[in-house]
């Protein structure tokens, strides 16, 4: 007798031996505990819109804070390796000591991620971005740890690929001669100059050249990304990892445009790195001032280091976060301007001037979007049909799941599967496989071999998986 798993057996009773993967689908789409059961199975291919130090858990940091017996600010809860000067501050030792370990770990988890977020107490937003601030001193002692925490994580949740915005690059050249382009480069944009604007990046950029901006691009590449993820074997017959450099947005135009052509010049030198981000809220004062010149500077970058590609942080605003004009051009800007490969987010998509217009660009010149559901959901209050995936799905834009930060969220990959398909009901199970599929052939891998063996493993996994819906 032909002895078949309990899940095939399950199957057949409930929905009887002539059920395709795909008629089974429908019929459990409106069951969480069906739809979780099968995309924890389902080979989801690649993670494309994730940061590294929002997808680590905060358990292992909170443990290595403790090990390593950091000071903990008992007001604000963010850890130092040494006592600060203001607030109350505790080492872990003493905290320990004094009996309130467990209580402290659980305040720390609910302030470092959502866990337990009630909605009323505090913005949800702040929540979220404040949290990385945190635990940011818990980061530099656990790449390694982290990494294969989130490999393993993957391996088993059926993720074949993660693209990771790691970190950004440490560099300690002196700009202070230089701040005066600071207000030069403002104007300049506020002028409508832009040819002005690329004349003065001219200068900054030969002038970052001679300040050996290649040396610290070439010492992150090599003694950094390339030794850990060598090291750690992180490459596998089950797993593959690239990396995203960032910039942060807040920032001062000439520290944040060094950064990013020390991010171009290192994705540019190395296949492990293959691609460059920005990052931070997008509705910060820096930010909303500074986004068209934001778009300027990938758009020169993108001049010197074609072969470069980005996703960039766009449209992630909604109405009553920013004043409403300021709605209709982010997407815009990093799509025609920029010249951006991927946007993530894409959440104001439906105040944005000439959307369709827009949508059409996108689907023809191949632009993919990011879809984070959990995250939009909770910093933007903005979820089902106020979320344009609908949008983007109609006009044929290519598109992606992702989980953007995992960790704070306390989500994965699997739940925004089920958010999909729960919450848009003319998504098909060809669609969801298509996504699946999607987030291979979007991403940035640099070797054609690396992409085309992770597109034949899926190929592989999904036959695996669709068998067991061929009930004999």
């Amino acid at each position: 007798m032909k002895k078949i798993s309990l899940f095939l057996v399950l199957l057949s009773t409930v929905f009887g031996t002539a059920q395709t993967v795909d008629s089974f689908f429908d019929n459990i789409r409106n069951n969480e505990a069906q739809l979780t059961a099968f995309f924890s199975q389902m080979p989801k291919g690649g993670d494309l819109h994730h940061h590294y130090s929002g997808s680590v858990y905060a358990e292992p940091l909170i443990a290595y804070a403790i090990k390593n017996n950091f000071y903990l600010n008992l007001e604000t809860l963010e850890v130092q390796p040494e006592k600060g000067k203001d607030g109350i501050w505790e080492n872990f030792e003493m905290i320990q000591k004094n009996g309130a370990l467990p209580l402290y770990q659980q305040k720390i988890i609910e302030k470092w991620s959502i866990k337990d977020f009630n909605g009323i107490s505090y913005p949800s937003d702040k929540q979220f971005f404040e949290s990385f601030g945190k635990f940011q001193a818990t980061i530099k002692g656990t790449f390694e740890q982290g990494l294969l925490e989130l490999k393993n994580r993957a391996i088993k949740e059926q993720v074949s690929y993660i693209e990771t915005q790691l970190s950004t690059i440490p560099c300690d050249m002196n700009t202070e001669d230089l701040t005066p382009y600071n207000e030069e480069l403002r104007s300049l944009v506020a002028k409508k100059d832009e040819k002005a604007v690329f004349k003065a990046l001219d200068q900054l950029f030969a002038t970052f050249s001679k300040r050996e901006a290649a040396k610290y691009a070439s010492n992150f590449n090599t003694n950094f990304v390339a030794k850990m993820h060598n090291d750690l074997k992180i490459d596998d017959a089950q797993f593959t990892m690239r990396y995203q450099n960032f910039v942060l947005r807040f920032m001062e135009p000439v520290d944040l445009f060094k950064n990013l052509v020390i991010a171009f010049i290192s994705a540019d030198n190395s296949p492990l790195i293959d691609g460059v981000n920005i990052v931070s809220p997008e509705d910060g004062a820096t930010a909303m001032k500074d986004y068209e010149l934001h778009m300027l500077f990938y758009k020169y970058c993108h001049s010197k280091f074609p072969k470069v590609k980005y996703s960039m942080h766009a449209g992630e605003l909604t109405l009553g976060l920013v004043q409403p004009e300021e709605l209709t051009w982010h997407i815009n800007a990093a799509v025609y301007t920029a010249g951006a490969n991927r946007i993530g987010h894409g959440v104001d998509l439906a105040y944005e001037k000439n959307n369709y217009e827009l949508l059409r660009y996108m689907a023809k010149n191949e632009i993919a979007i990011e879809i984070n559901l959990t995250s939009n959901e909770f910093i933007l209050k903005v979820k089902e049909n106020r979320h344009p995936f609908s949008l983007y799905k109609e006009f044929g834009v290519p598109i992606v799941i992702s989980t953007d930060d995992a960790g704070i969220l306390r989500t994965n990959l699997t739940e925004q599967y089920v958010l999909l398909a729960k919450r848009y009901p003319q998504v098909s199970y060809k669609d969801i496989k298509e996504y699946v599929y999607n987030s291979i052939r979007f991403s940035f891998i640099e070797e054609s071999k690396v992409k085309d063996q992770l597109l034949e493993d899926l190929d592989y996994r999904f036959k695996k998986f669709e068998a067991q819906f061929k009930l004999q």
